[in-house]
C-alpha cells in the first residue's frame, strides 16, 4: 500500500515557466553548469547549481553555496517568479518526445514507504553524491527536483489523467531539446481523493530514475524527525516530491559502453576469444543497433559486428544474471577484456543511447579501441530486480525524456 499525497505546490508563474524548468543538475559538470545558468537568470540551474553565482575558486560544496540556492529561491518566491497553491493538489506532468507521450502524477510519496521497500530501489547508492542534495535540500527547506517513479498501470488513475488532460494546461511548451512539456492542475476534491485511494492500492512503487536524491530527501526527512522528536508523521519533511508514470508508458534508451584496449590481445585472439559465447557476423561500415535481446552490436577497427549470446547465455533466468548488460559484463568485459569493476575501472566509459552511435565510432577515433551498442533494458526487467531485492549492474538503464527541475518545488516546513 503505498502513500501518494496532493501537496502545497511552489512553482513557477506560466508566463515564465519555461525559462525557470531547467535539466536535472547532474547532467552538467560545473563548467557546462555555468554556461547554460548565464543563459538566463531565471533558469532553476542558478538554484539547483548555485556555485553557478561565484568564481570558479569557490568550491562547489562551500558552505555560501548552499546559502545562495536558499536566497535564491526565496528572491524568486518573493519578487513573484514562483506562486504557492493554496490547495493541496496532484498534478499531471506530460512530455511528449518526438511523437511519444509519457504522462505522469506529480505528487508527495512518504519516506516511511521507501524505508519499508514500498517503494523499491534497482541501484545502490554513494555517500558522496548524497551529501550535496541533503545540504541543497536542508539549507532550501525545499526540494526542487523531482523523483522519477513508475508503477504499474492503474485504469483509475488513469481514467482522471486523461478527462484532466482535456482541460486547460497551466503550461505548455517546447524546451530547447524540442520536448514538448504540458502541465494540468488536478484540484477537484472528487477526483484528489480517488487518486490517493487507487494508490493505497498499490502494493510496490519503483524508483525508475534518481536514486541520490530519493536517498538524500529521505535522510533530511529523518533529520528533520530527529529534530523534532514530537513529529507526528504528516508533516510535510516526512514526503518527498515525485513524478510517479505508469510503467506502459515508459521507454529506457540503451546505455553504451566503450572501452580503451583490447587487454593486450590481437584483435584476431579477441574475436577468437570472444566467439567462446557469442555467435560474431561480421557486417561492415553500417552501425548496427540491436533490436532484440541477447544481442549486441560492436564497433571495432572500423567495422561493425553482431554479437549474438549462445543458447546456453540465452537460457539465464536469474533477474539479474540474465540482463544483456550482466551478459556482456560477465561473459566478454570482465573475462575478456578484463573490466573486472565497471564501477572504478578507468579503462570503460558509459554513453547513453540518447547520444546515438555515431557517438560510439567517435569516440572509438578519438580515444578508445571498441564499443558496444546495446539493447535496453526493459521496464519489467527492472522491476523484476527491484522485486528480488537485488541490485542491476552500473549504468544499466538511460530514461529520456528528463523530468525538468523547478516546475514543482515541494516545501518541507512554513
Amino acid at each position: 500500500m503505498a502513500t501518494i499525497n496532493p501537496f502545497f505546490c511552489i512553482r513557477p508563474a506560466a508566463e515564465v515557466s519555461h525559462r525557470v524548468a531547467a535539466l536535472p543538475y547532474d547532467v552538467y559538470n560545473r563548467s557546462e553548469a555555468k554556461v547554460v545558468a548565464s543563459k538566463d537568470p531565471l533558469s532553476f540551474l542558478n538554484i539547483d547549481r548555485a556555485e553557478t553565482q561565484f568564481p570558479d575558486d569557490v568550491d562547489t560544496y562551500a558552505d555560501c553555496v548552499y546559502a545562495k540556492a536558499a536566497e535564491l529561491l526565496n528572491a524568486r518566491i518573493a519578487d513573484g517568479t514562483f506562486v504557492t497553491d493554496t490547495t493541496k493538489n496532484y498534478y499531471i506532468y506530460e512530455l511528449t518526445m518526438e511523437g511519444r507521450t509519457q504522462t505522469g502524477i506529480v505528487a508527495c510519496a512518504s519516506i516511511d514507504d521507501y524505508l519499508n521497500n514500498v517503494i523499491k530501489k534497482h541501484e545502490n547508492t554513494r555517500a558522496d553524491k548524497e551529501v550535496d542534495r541533503i545540504r541543497h535540500v536542508d539549507t532550501c527547506n525545499a526540494q526542487t527536483g523531482p523523483i522519477f517513479l513508475a508503477y504499474r498501470r492503474n485504469e483509475t488513475i488513469y481514467s482522471i489523467v486523461e478527462k484532466t488532460k482535456t482541460g486547460t494546461a497551466l503550461y505548455d511548451f517546447t524546451s530547447e531539446d524540442g520536448i514538448r512539456h504540458r502541465v494540468f492542475v488536478v484540484d477537484h476534491p472528487a477526483d484528489v481523493a480517488a487518486i490517493r485511494d487507487a494508490f493505497t492500492s498499490i502494493d510496490s512503487i519503483y524508483i525508475a530514475d534518481g536514486h541520490h536524491r530519493a536517498a538524500s530527501a529521505v535522510k533530511v526527512g529523518l533529520k528533520r524527525r530527529e529534530e523534532n522528536p514530537g513529529f507526528t508523521g504528516t508533516e510535510e519533511f516526512n514526503f518527498f516530491l515525485s513524478v510517479l508514470f505508469p510503467e506502459d508508458e515508459l521507454k529506457i534508451l540503451p546505455y553504451n559502453r566503450v572501452v580503451k584496449d583490447l587487454n593486450g590481445l590481437s584483435k584476431d585472439a579477441f574475436l577468437s576469444r570472444i566467439a567462446q559465447d557469442f555467435t560474431v557476423e561480421e557486417l561492415g561500415k553500417g552501425a548496427f543497433q540491436p533490436v532484440k535481446k541477447g544481442t549486441f552490436g560492436m564497433y571495432l577497427d572500423g567495422t561493425w559486428y553482431c554479437l549474438i549470446a549462445n543458447d546456453t547465455l540465452q537460457k539465464i533466468t536469474d533477474p539479474v544474471d540474465s540482463l544483456d548488460v550482466s551478459l556482456l559484463q560477465d561473459y566478454l568485459l570482465a573475462p575478456v577484456l578484463g573490466i573486472g569493476d565497471p564501477r572504478t575501472d578507468k579503462r570503460i566509459d558509459f554513453i547513453g543511447g540518447i547520444r546515438g552511435l555515431g557517438e560510439l565510432e567517435r569516440r572509438v577515433a578519438e580515444d578508445m579501441i571498441v564499443a558496444f551498442s546495446m539493447y535496453p533494458t526493459s521496464i519489467l526487467e527492472l522491476f523484476a530486480v527491484s522485486d528480488a531485492g537485488r541490485l542491476m549492474p552500473p549504468k544499466s538503464t538511460w530514461f529520456e525524456p528528463k523530468l525538468r527541475s523547478g516546475l514543482f518545488i515541494h516545501k518541507l516546513s512554513e
